[in-house]
């Protein structure tokens, strides 16, 4: 595969995001570069997927007393990563991506553990948000390497094809959860997973040098963070699409918090999870690998203002079904997993574009921006989530509202000019 082509960078660029250059790329090889990226970005999704099929196990043992009360093995961990995104932003541009990701990992090994042996219903929401945090800096560190060595549209083809192979972990975990309570309850979920964090943790110190250079590192004090935040939150394409990202969040946390009640209650075919998730995150991973081949030359402003007003439609449509009693399974599956493809579309180059000025202060950047999204994210997907009343409806509305919200953010923040490949 060739590697993207991109000149050197450091301060944020005045240029159009689309057509500004970059650093000179990745100190490995592209193919392994990537997959990495992809692996480590999976771990926090193997956390929340993997999941899903053990909910109501994991509720039994425990003593939860309602259905929706299980929703918070999600949403604990989700504000965790959310929220910890803050510190291993700084800690990133201080220390380097390397140093913080293999803390953290292992860290996120030891929070499986600790969920494995929890003997509460408490102790696990404790252990599932110091999980969370721990695996957080999956996303900020790793988003801040890739800015390191890739910019413009070349970030936005390696973010599409990381994302693609990031995929195979929403296809697999249902799966792998479902495998695993053959063979153990709920609490082997959690030891496998420790013990996947710490193949990462390997693989990462041995093959992954740093990114950061020794010059560009940043003080770690409170008068220099808190510059990197008004730095972040200034910019405008910074702000509006980590904005318009924060709303599409919100209906991917719903969508996660509802997907197992919607496919164990509403329809009845529990075994057709992993399914739904599969057809799901093929899609979003087709998408990707079109973001990934088209984006060079189309742009990330047309791709993904295209998806977001497309994700828009499907979402009334599947709302005005629902409604109207003409919700099949067959319906479901086929309007999410467009919707979801749609989702991927935009949202992999929300990122790169919200990251286009960034380039001196990655890290911080990235982790106000993950913060924001997957935080306030993860809020509009419990609204969504506790919402759930038996049927499909509440899941469609939230991705209407998300997606209506999201464009307005973007026609704002391109001062209405929308669809522009430039």
């Amino acid at each position: 595969m060739t590697r993207p082509a991109s000149l050197s960078a450091s301060a944020p660029s005045a240029v159009s995001p689309d057509h500004a250059s970059g650093p000179a790329g990745a100190p490995i090889g592209f193919a392994e570069f990537v997959a990495l990226v992809a692996a480590l970005m999976s771990l926090a999704a193997l956390g929340i997927d993997s999941m899903l099929p053990a909910l109501p196990a994991m509720g039994a043992a425990l003593g939860v007393a309602t259905e929706n009360q299980r929703q918070f093995i999600i949403t604990a961990f989700v504000l965790g990563f959310g929220i910890a995104q803050l510190v291993h932003g700084p800690l990133a541009d201080r220390y380097g991506r390397r140093t913080v990701l293999l803390f953290a990992i292992g860290g996120y090994a030891i929070a499986n553990v600790a969920c494995a042996v929890s003997a509460s219903f408490t102790l696990l929401l404790a252990a599932r948000v110091f999980g969370g945090a721990m695996v957080a800096a999956t996303r900020v560190a790793t988003v801040a390497m890739v800015r390191d060595c890739y910019h413009g549209r070349a970030m936005a083809r390696v973010m599409s094809i990381a994302f693609m192979v990031f995929m195979i972990v929403p296809v697999l975990a249902p799966a792998f959860g479902q495998t695993v309570l053959l063979f153990a309850d709920w609490r082997g979920i959690f030891w496998v997973i420790g013990g996947i964090s710490m193949g990462m943790w390997a693989w990462l110190y041995l093959r992954m040098p740093e990114t950061l250079h020794a010059d560009a590192q940043q003080p770690l004090s409170v008068a220099r963070i808190l510059s990197g935040w008004r730095q972040t939150l200034g910019d405008r394409w910074s702000l509006g699409y980590t904005l318009a990202s924060t709303s599409l969040m919100g209906a991917l946390y719903g969508y996660l918090n509802s997907v197992q009640q919607i496919m164990f209650d509403t329809f009845g075919k529990p075994r057709l999870l992993a399914v739904m998730f599969a057809l799901t995150a093929m899609l979003m991973a087709a998408a990707n690998l079109t973001n990934a081949r088209l984006v060079m030359r189309l742009g990330t402003r047309l791709i993904s203002h295209s998806a977001l007003t497309l994700l828009v439609v499907l979402s009334a449509l599947h709302l005005s079904l629902a409604l109207a009693g003409f919700e099949t399974l067959v319906g479901f599956v086929v309007l999410q997993a467009l919707t979801m493809g749609c989702f991927g579309l935009a949202t992999s180059n929300f990122s790169s574009m919200a990251m286009e000025n960034m380039g001196a202060i990655a890290g911080t950047a990235s982790s106000v921006q993950g913060f924001t999204s997957v935080t306030f994210g993860a809020v509009i997907g419990v609204v969504i989530g506790q919402a759930f009343d038996g049927s499909t409806a509440p899941l469609a509305a939230g991705f209407l509202i998300c997606g209506v919200v999201a464009l307005a953010i973007v026609a704002v923040t391109e001062r209405g000019r929308l669809f522009h490949p430039v």
